[in-house]
């Protein structure tokens, strides 16, 4: 096996035609910094010229993530000088699950305990995803004062349809494993500690096939699932820019952080 670290937090292991990348902040909850961001978009990048590696598996030491580091300063988009430099600052989460989704490669994203906001639009922008019986994914955005961005709402839409894109993207509410599967967010339940394993298991499967006509198929299915995206998604961050510059923004985390209930009017 060969193991090449990108940063602090992201190792990928290479073990014949399967690649793992592993995500470890050190506390079980690897929460997305920027500097996390950019580790897995250049993890991402670096399979572009790899003809040996056929399937990524992505996963977590832990919880797969708990979504955006907001205790992260290079997050705050406060210290952002205009709206320029507070576009760009927010444009790292698009980037990222756009270059998963360009991976060439079939990707198995490997699910544990929870995965979180961005997380789920990392997943979402994965061929496939193993989730533990006991792991749950939440959107926490809307509930937040915040749009769903990262290009993750068409993605959804693809593999859970319009109605329950809708409710779990707009309630905040948690989605269990067994609902996962059964919306088609999930396409694997394995047990809780497991989850890596099953997801190599089928990374194995998918390695026996031949390369090439892998890569079409994963090509064309994109092709044609993926045909109206940039259309729904070129403005999803200038919507989150906006969404947080809104007064109904400021009281969502002024709610969170006083365990109350917020009260929008829609400024």
């Amino acid at each position: 096996m060969r193991e090449i670290r990108i940063g602090d937090f992201v190792t990928v292991s290479h073990a014949g035609a399967i690649a793992t990348v592993t995500v470890d902040r050190g506390d079980g909850r690897n929460a997305l910094s920027r500097q996390l961001i950019l580790e897995l978009t250049e993890a991402a990048k670096s399979f572009a010229d790899d003809l040996t590696s056929h399937v990524v598996v992505l996963s977590a030491k832990g919880a797969f993530t708990a979504g955006a580091d907001l205790k992260d300063p290079a997050m705050d988009r406060r210290r952002a000088n205009g709206l320029l430099e507070r576009r760009h600052m927010v444009r790292i989460g698009p980037d990222l699950c756009d270059a998963w989704e360009r991976v060439e490669q079939v990707t198995i994203c490997a699910i544990e305990k929870y995965c979180i906001g961005g997380g789920v639009a990392l997943a979402g922008a994965c061929d496939f995803r193993v989730m533990g019986v006991g792991a749950t994914m939440r959107l926490p955005e809307i509930p937040l004062g915040m749009n769903m961005s990262w290009h993750s709402v068409p993605r959804l839409v693809s593999l859970m349809g319009p109605a329950r894109a809708k409710r779990f993207i707009m309630f905040g509410e948690d989605l269990n494993a067994a609902d996962a599967l059964s919306a088609g967010l999930a396409d694997l339940v394995a047990p809780d500690g497991a989850v890596l394993a099953a997801a190599q298991a089928w990374a194995e499967k998918v390695a026996r096939l031949p390369p090439n006509a892998v890569r079409m198929t994963k090509q064309s299915v994109n092709a044609a699932a993926n045909a109206l995206h940039h259309a729904t998604t070129y403005m999803d961050l200038d919507q989150y820019v906006a969404a947080t510059a809104g007064e109904d923004y400021r009281e969502a985390i002024k709610a969170f952080l006083e365990k109350r209930e917020p009260k929008f009017t829609g400024r």
